[in-house]
């Protein structure tokens, strides 16, 4: 890094000691020390997909990954990206991970016209130019290279960004030294400066309810927990299904991809720039808002909103998705993706479309005995679900009070309890038909999980192992 770049990115990092970590907790840095974030656009339909160079950025921070842990050997995500030396090939660091595009692709929208969204790579900033390799699974899910773009760092348009207020950082649950933690930011949206405190509340409350779950609660020495409050100049956030619309800070709206539960922000570069104040692997955007709602894609963010009664639930639920690519394991609710054309073994670690039970990918967890596929009470889910959908949905097109929602979805979770956890094969390791939104040839590890169901149930084994594997990648 030149000296006029070392001097700026100086510059830059005392504007925002406020929002730093306290002295003697940042992580070393890695290469130039830095972070380098590359902002692309990513275009397409359900045919086909163009990538196109937008900004290369420093951020004012450090770099707040483990440099003892570069590569990413856990074969999760849609794409996976690699920075190689531009001038040896050696790959210097990679990730795998999921992006918004990569979900919008699989809806009816994408087959009938094209969409463009931001999208971000974040790595430790080389000192020598590097090469950028972004890999994407085909039909077999095996990658391939789809976009390739050079990185030099001491291009003149390579800028510093000075990230946005967002006013000081507060430290949530800090366990030691960064440099071999996880770093998880919570990030919140739709807050005024007044609810500031309000947010911190929320916060605390959803932290301790993660903490509490299995492997996070046996993990926590390995985490540090981070927020993030930038003001809004109203409360809440955009709801277009009921006609409200909130120029909020971090962008987060429900109705994405027109499911009306499902928040995300397309905002990619305001979400970004204003991360940017925190060190951070993982973020989770916690929305001033009452509706059910949430949201969860591998490596990139998850969502909730934090006055809903299923808070909790859904907070832990999506950041599964986030920061370890758990698949959905429900199959009976309305979703915006159409279904497979055919029956590929998921990447994700907690399906399988069991192509072959010798290889089950979980077959040393399987508890001995247990028939594959596993019997369980499946006609009985799936006629009391039916109703349970209709029943939703009617609720919502009249816009009925959410406190009847509420209702209804204590009266599923009461039935789904007792029917999946009796029974010969409850809360034992097999695989069970019905996941990945879909009835048929698709199975999941057991018959309950916070993957599957609101009920009071923790993580199922494989999925607890899959989040450790997560955890191992970065926190050691």
């Amino acid at each position: 890094m030149t000296k006029f770049l070392a001097f700026i990115c100086l510059l830059v990092h005392a504007s925002t000691a406020a929002a730093a970590p306290k002295p003697g907790t940042q992580k070393p840095r890695s290469g130039e020390g830095g972070t380098m974030r590359v902002d692309y656009y990513h275009t397409g339909n359900a045919k086909e997909e163009h990538f196109s160079l937008d900004r290369v950025v420093l951020e004012p921070l450090p770099w707040p990954g483990n440099p003892a842990q570069p590569i990413d050997t856990t074969n999760r995500g849609k794409y996976l990206f690699e920075v190689a030396d531009a001038a040896s090939g050696r790959v210097l660091y990679s990730r795998g991970f999921s992006s918004i595009y990569g979900e919008w692709e699989t809806t009816g929208e994408a087959e009938k016209i094209d969409r463009t969204f931001s999208e971000s790579l974040r790595f430790p900033a080389p000192g020598a130019p590097v090469r950028i390799v972004v890999k994407k699974r085909d039909a077999r899910n095996v990658f391939r290279d789809a976009w390739t773009v050079a990185v030099d760092p001491a291009d003149k348009f390579v800028t510093p960004v000075a990230a946005p207020n967002a006013g000081a950082l507060i430290a949530l649950h800090q366990s030691g030294d960064p440099a071999t933690k996880l770093d998880f930011l919570i990030l919140g949206d739709g807050y005024t400066a007044r609810e500031r405190a309000k947010f911190e509340r929320d916060a605390r409350r959803l932290v301790a309810t993660l903490l509490t779950t299995a492997p996070f609660k046996e993990r926590q020495a390995d985490i540090n927990i981070w927020g993030l409050c930038p003001p809004a100049v109203q409360s809440g956030i955009s709801r277009p299904s009921q006609h409200i619309y909130r120029q909020s800070p971090v962008g987060a709206t429900y109705d994405a991809f027109d499911s009306e539960r499902y928040v995300l922000t397309f905002e990619n570069k305001a979400f970004r720039d204003i991360a940017a104040n925190a060190p951070y692997e993982f973020v989770e955007i916690l929305t001033n808002s009452a509706t059910y709602g949430g949201g969860g894609i591998f490596g990139l963010y998850s969502t909730v909103a934090a006055d809903s009664v299923w808070a909790p639930y859904i907070f832990v639920h999506e950041f599964g998705h986030h920061i370890a690519g758990l698949a959905d394991e429900y199959y009976t609710s309305d979703v915006a993706y159409l279904p497979a054309t055919d029956r590929v073994e998921p990447w994700e670690p907690n399906a399988t479309a069991m192509l072959d039970p010798a290889t089950l990918k979980w077959k040393d967890l399987v508890t001995p005995g247990t028939p594959l596929p596993t019997p369980w009470p499946k006609e009985a889910f799936e006629g009391y679900t039916k109703d349970v959908q209709q029943k939703r949905r009617a609720i919502r097109a009249a816009n009925r009070p959410e406190a009847e929602m509420d209702a209804l979805f204590r009266e599923e979770e009461k039935h789904d309890t007792a029917l999946l956890n009796e029974g010969p094969h409850a809360g034992k390791v097999g695989a069970f038909e019905g996941a990945n939104y879909e009835a048929r040839g698709y199975y999941r590890p057991q018959a309950d999980c916070i993957m599957f169901t609101r009920d009071n149930v923790p993580f199922c084994a494989v999925c607890r192992r899959a989040i450790e594997a997560i955890l191992d990648l970065y926190a050691r």
